[in-house]
């Protein structure tokens, strides 16, 4: 087993290794900033991505065969054995056991963007458990001491932008002080800091939760109720506000997730793309978008996201927003007990 540490430190060697060896595939990209919403939201061109090999969508309705037997029926890429080139060492939940393999994303539009896959076979569908949470909240502390910015996210559903069926999470580094959606959450006013809030400036439903300031100095025992907590009370929200849509698509919810060091975001999601109006062509969207970061292939793309607009693109795969409505309705449960 190896420690967050020591897989962080490996990195700038090993990406080059790998992308060497040609079994890492770099695209090269530029970053255009359009602010609305009170976020300077940052559109990655990347043309090079239109020669990416498409993966199927994994089928996660109710009559679909299970993830196990989709599986079997395809290569899983997250399952041994491991491309050499691409697997960086594997961490241990020590408190519940769990294990995962850590990756590099075989595509990668961002240097060092890496995978936390579960090393047993898990579905996408499944939320987020405790050990999950810790794992990749110790890769966050660990950048930090090592004077680097990483946040974590992801994709849980099939209209959530997920493209693989097996459970993994992805970290990615980031050169400003995190994801653009971080800042508006970071210069929030808000009344209880242990409670959840939204971010009223966005178009969509959104759920956040504020960490404890002194919770990147935590032991990972202490790291999991705080996590947990944070994340369960985001779910029930975006599970609620899935409930007061009744034009949602029939099948589980899907959401995505953005974790950072001082917030847990939750946006539960209806569609997996949104139909461009100037081009009537899909962009698909995942967690990225919601944290403040959408990715092109064309500069027509580009162009059409601009103006669209970025906030009615992610209203488009999102929700309409009833937090306050949901916080009230929970609030009064709580003090009926």
């Amino acid at each position: 087993m190896s420690t967050q540490e020591e897989i962080l430190a490996k990195l700038p060697e090993a990406f080059d290794k790998a992308r060497a060896s040609g079994d890492l595939l770099f695209f090269p990209s530029s970053v255009h900033t359009h602010t609305e919403h009170d976020v300077e939201f940052q559109i990655r061109l990347c043309p090079a991505l239109q020669n990416k090999p498409r993966l199927p969508t994994p089928d996660f309705n109710e009559d679909a065969p299970a993830a196990k037997e989709q599986e079997k029926k395809r290569h899983d890429p997250f399952a041994p054995p491991y491309v050499p080139n691409l697997y960086l060492g594997e961490v241990r939940d020590e408190a519940e056991g769990n294990e995962y393999v850590i990756l590099f994303n075989k595509y990668s539009v961002v240097p060092h963007h890496i995978l936390m896959v579960t090393k047993d076979f898990q579905s996408q569908t499944s939320p987020l458990m405790p050990p999950d949470l810790v794992q990749a909240y110790l890769f966050l502390v660990a950048a930090k001491k090592a004077g680097r910015k990483f946040f974590a996210f992801y994709n849980c559903g099939d209209l959530s932008g997920a493209s693989q069926p097996h459970k993994h999470l992805q970290l990615i580094p980031i050169e400003d002080d995190g994801p653009p959606v971080e800042k508006l959450a970071r210069a929030a006013k808000i009344e209880h800091e242990e409670r959840p809030f939204a971010l009223s400036q966005l178009p969509y439903a959104n759920h956040v939760r504020r960490l404890p300031p002194s919770l990147p100095s935590a032991s990972p025992a202490a790291l999991e109720p705080a996590l947990a907590h944070a994340f369960l009370e985001l779910l029930d929200l975006a599970i609620s506000t899935v409930r007061h849509d009744g034009t949602y698509p029939p099948g589980p919810p899907s959401y995505n997730v953005v974790l950072t060091l001082e917030h847990v975001h939750v946006v539960p999601r209806r569609r997996e793309t949104h139909t461009l109006a100037r081009t009537g062509e899909p962009l698909s969207v995942n967690a990225l978008g919601f944290a403040g970061m959408l990715l092109v292939k064309s500069e027509r793309e580009l162009e059409a996201v601009r103006e669209e607009g970025v906030g009615a693109i992610l209203r488009g795969v999102g929700l309409e927003s009833v937090h306050d409505a949901l916080v009230d309705e929970h609030k009064a449960a709580d003090e009926s007990l």
